[in-house]
C-alpha cells in the first residue's frame, strides 16, 4: 500500500513491507497531488462516489485550496472568504445601480436648489444641455421633475396639465404609475395623489390615486416643444403643482428652478462611495422596498437598515476591488453584450438580430420590467444594462404604436465593432423617407458619464429639426461625427473630442411601420478614411 504526503514542496513516498525509504526531490511549485492517504477498511465501509469527496489539494481560479480530509486550512478559509465578500460586493454593485441612480437624481439637483423643498420643481426652460451630468437626456423635449418625500410630508399631490407625458418611479427606480396618454388621466391631465407605503388614512375623491412602496418617489414629466419652447415652459409653470395633501386648501406658490446651462451631477459613483450611496437609500426606505434575498445580499457586506455601515480596513479594500470589477462588468455588458451561447443573457437587445449590426435598443425585448418572456425570470444583466445608462422607467417607453410615442436606437461601437475614436471622422447614413410622424434626432454622449458629450455644441443633437441640415441628391442623409465639420456639412455634424470616445442615440418621434418592422434601417457607424 502506498500514500503520498505533500509538504513544503517535497513528496515523501513510503513503501510498506519494504526496508527502504526513498526521498524524491520535486520542484517547489509542484502541482496537485491527487492521491489521498489510504484509509483502512471497516465493517461499515462502503464505496463512496468520488464526486462527493473533496480532494486534499484543488487548483482553482482564485488559487490553490488545501484540505485535511475535507476540512479547509486557515489559508484556504481566508482565500475563499475574500473571494466570497468580493463576489457579494460585485453583485451588490450590479443589483444596486438602480437605487444609486435614483438617489443621484434626487441629490444632484439639490446643488442648484431643485428638490430641496417639496415645491422646488426642476425645469429645463432652455432644454437640457451638456453642462448637466444627466443620463442620456434629450434636447428635443422640455423636462420637468419633482421629488416627493412621503415620509416627511405624507400623501402628496401632483397636478399635471393635459398633453404632458411622464410618470412616477420609486426610490429603487421601479415603475409606479404613468401620467399622460398611457396613464389613468388618458392624456387629459389632472390631480395625482401619491400615497406613502402602507397608507391607511382616508383617501379623498377627485384624484388619480398612486400607491408608492417607498418614502421617496420621483416624478418626471416632459412636454412637447412643437409649438415653441417658451410656450411649453409657460404651460408647465402655470399648471404643474406639487404639494402635500394637507395643503390642498391653501396651495403654496411653486418655485421653478431652471436647470438649463447649469452644472450639476446626477450620476452615481463607480468607486467605494457607491456603497455609501446605497446605504443612504436603504436607511431611509422601508424594509419592504427590497425582497429578503436582496436585503440579505446588502447585509452580507455590512449595509443593513438600522445599523451603521462601517466596514473594517479589510472589507473596505475588498469592496473597493469589487466596485471596480462590477463597473468593468457592466461596461463590458453594454459595449459587448453576450447575445449567443449558454450565457447569452442579452439576446433580444439587438434591433437587427439576424445581422451583424451594432444597433441595440434600451430595453431587452422591450420589457421594462426585465422579467423575461414568461414574466417570472428576472434578467439581472438587462436590468443593470438599462439603469447604468438611462433615466426613467415606464411601460410607455416600450409601447410600439405607429405614429405615436417614441423609439430609440443606440450604437456603442462602429461597423467593425470597435469603440468610436474622437480623433477620427465617422458617419451614419439614413435612407430616404425617414419613417417618423414627427421628427428624428441624433444625440452624442460621453462614454464616461453616459451624459451629453461636452464640446463647443451645448446641446449636441442634430436631426430633421436642425437648421441648415442637408439632404443628399437621392433623399438620403449623412450625419457626421468628427472633431471638425466636413466642409459643406456643418449642419449635419456633431463634434467629437480627440482622446475621448463617444456613442449615439437615434430618437424616432412618432415612428412609423418601416422603422417598427425594421424594413427601413440606418447604416452602421462607419469610419470615414
Amino acid at each position: 500500500m502506498k500514500y503520498k504526503l505533500l509538504m513544503a514542496g517535497v513528496v515523501f513516498s513510503t513503501l510498506f513491507n519494504c526496508q527502504e525509504t526513498k526521498k524524491e526531490e520535486v520542484p517547489a511549485k509542484a502541482e496537485v497531488v491527487m492521491e489521498e492517504p489510504a484509509i483502512g477498511t471497516y465493517t461499515q465501509t462502503t464505496d463512496i462516489p468520488k464526486g462527493i469527496l473533496t480532494p486534499a489539494v484543488v487548483e482553482t481560479s482564485i488559487g490553490t485550496l488545501n484540505f485535511f480530509d475535507g476540512t479547509p486550512t486557515q489559508e484556504t478559509v481566508q482565500l475563499v472568504y475574500d473571494n466570497l465578500d468580493r463576489s457579494r460586493g460585485i453583485d451588490a454593485f450590479l443589483k444596486g445601480i438602480q437605487g444609486a441612480s435614483l438617489r443621484g437624481l434626487i441629490e444632484g439637483p439639490k446643488t442648484i436648489g431643485a428638490g430641496v423643498k417639496f415645491n422646488d420643481i426642476m425645469i429645463f426652460s432652455g432644454l437640457l444641455d451638456s453642462k448637466g451630468i444627466f443620463l442620456t437626456g434629450n434636447t428635443s423635449t422640455l423636462y420637468v421633475a419633482a421629488v416627493l418625500d412621503l415620509k416627511k410630508h405624507g400623501p402628496m399631490v401632483v397636478e399635471a396639465p393635459p398633453g404632458l407625458l411622464g410618470g412616477f418611479d420609486n426610490a429603487w427606480f421601479e415603475f409606479v404609475e404613468n401620467i399622460g396618454v398611457f396613464g389613468p388621466d388618458k392624456g387629459k391631465g389632472g390631480k395625482f395623489l401619491v400615497l406613502p407605503p402602507n397608507y391607511e388614512g382616508e383617501i379623498p375623491k377627485g384624484y388619480f390615486v398612486v400607491k408608492s412602496n417607498t418614502n421617496i418617489t420621483w416624478n418626471f414629466m416632459r412636454l412637447s416643444i412643437a409649438e415653441g419652447l417658451e410656450k411649453a415652459a409657460k404651460i408647465a409653470e402655470d399648471n404643474v403643482k406639487v404639494y402635500p395633501l394637507t395643503m390642498a386648501d391653501n396651495i403654496p406658490e411653486m418655485n421653478f428652478v431652471n436647470a438649463s446651462d447649469k452644472s450639476f451631477n446626477t450620476v452615481h459613483h463607480n468607486d467605494y462611495s457607491f456603497y455609501e450611496e446605497i446605504n443612504e437609500v436603504i436607511q431611509y426606505e422601508p424594509l419592504e422596498m427590497l425582497d429578503p434575498e436582496t436585503r440579505g445580499l446588502f447585509a452580507s457586506i455590512g449595509i443593513e437598515k438600522g445599523k451603521p455601515f462601517a466596514p473594517d480596513a479589510r472589507m473596505k479594500k475588498i469592496l473597493t476591488d469589487a466596485v471596480a470589477i462590477g463597473n468593468a462588468t457592466i461596461r463590458s455588458t453594454i459595449w459587448y453584450p453576450r447575445t449567443t451561447g449558454t450565457a447569452g443573457t442579452m439576446k433580444g437587445i439587438q434591433i437587427y438580430p439576424d445581422t451583424n449590426s451594432a444597433w441595440v435598443m434600451a430595453f431587452l425585448d422591450k420589457n421594462v420590467f426585465f422579467n423575461g418572456k414568461d414574466g417570472h425570470t428576472m434578467n439581472t444583466d438587462a436590468r443593470a444594462w438599462y439603469y447604468y445608462g438611462y433615466t426613467i422607467v415606464t411601460p410607455a417607453m416600450a409601447v410600439s404604436i405607429p405614429g405615436k410615442g417614441s423609439d430609440y436606437g443606440m450604437a456603442f461601437v462602429d461597423s467593425n465593432k470597435k469603440p468610436m475614436d474622437g480623433s477620427k471622422t465617422y458617419k451614419v447614413t439614413l435612407p430616404p423617407n425617414v419613417p417618423v410622424n414627427n421628427f428624428w434626432a441624433f444625440t452624442i454622449y460621453d462614454t464616461q458619464t453616459r451624459s451629453m458629450l461636452q464640446t463647443d455644441q451645448p446641446r449636441p443633437s442634430v436631426g430633421s429639426q436642425t437648421k441648415g441640415f442637408k439632404e443628399n441628391a437621392d433623399g438620403s442623409m449623412d450625419v457626421y461625427f468628427a472633431p471638425k465639420a466636413p466642409e459643406g456639412f456643418e449642419g449635419n455634424w456633431l463634434q467629437t473630442i480627440p482622446g475621448k470616445s463617444w456613442y449615439i442615440i437615434l430618437r424616432m418621434y412618432g415612428p412609423l411601420e418601416p422603422w417598427l418592422d425594421k424594413t427601413w434601417r440606418p447604416s452602421e457607424v462607419i469610419e470615414v478614411k
